[in-house]
């Protein structure tokens, strides 16, 4: 039997990565814990923004929003979720995730597969939102931090 370690990662520890709009934290991944199947982390969304829409061409995303209230646009098709409610999406569809709230939206993510290199696995469709950081990679495609070291391109 092999040995197992519990890995507790939280999210006050993980830089946020505002590259596409909001915080994104990946918490649980190839990097934070050795995951060979998928990634996990977290999205915090303040009243008005939202996070570029974007797709997956090798993974499903599951959300789950745990604070707060915002609307994802599926191919251009708004669905609006409570906290308590959880949305899936399945690959290669685009999404883009709005708080159209008064409060922050808290919204749990988790994707798998993973892609075969991290650089395949995200393709932005849009440039990110205004207040992302602009250093001139935001509207280019390349993946959420995963834990995995990517090109600089990214």
């Amino acid at each position: 039997m092999s040995e197992t370690r519990d890995r507790v990662i939280a999210a006050r520890d993980v830089v946020a990565d505002r590259r596409r709009g909001a915080e994104l934290r990946v918490l649980l991944g190839p990097k934070t814990v050795g995951s060979t199947s998928g990634f996990m982390g977290v999205a915090v969304l303040r009243p008005g923004e939202r996070i570029a829409e974007h797709y997956h061409p090798y993974s499903e995303e599951f959300l789950y929003v745990a604070r707060g209230v915002l609307t994802v646009d599926l191919d251009d098709r708004p669905v609006p979720l409570a906290a308590g409610e959880a949305l899936f999406v399945p690959v290669n569809v685009r999404h883009r995730l709005r708080n159209t709230g008064d409060e922050l939206a808290e919204v749990v993510f988790q994707l798998g597969p993973l892609a075969p290199r991290p650089e395949l696995g995200h393709v932005d469709t849009e440039a990110a939102p205004a207040g992302a950081p602009s250093s001139g990679v935001a509207a280019q495609p390349g993946p959420v931090d995963t834990g995995v070291t990517v090109e600089a391109t990214s």
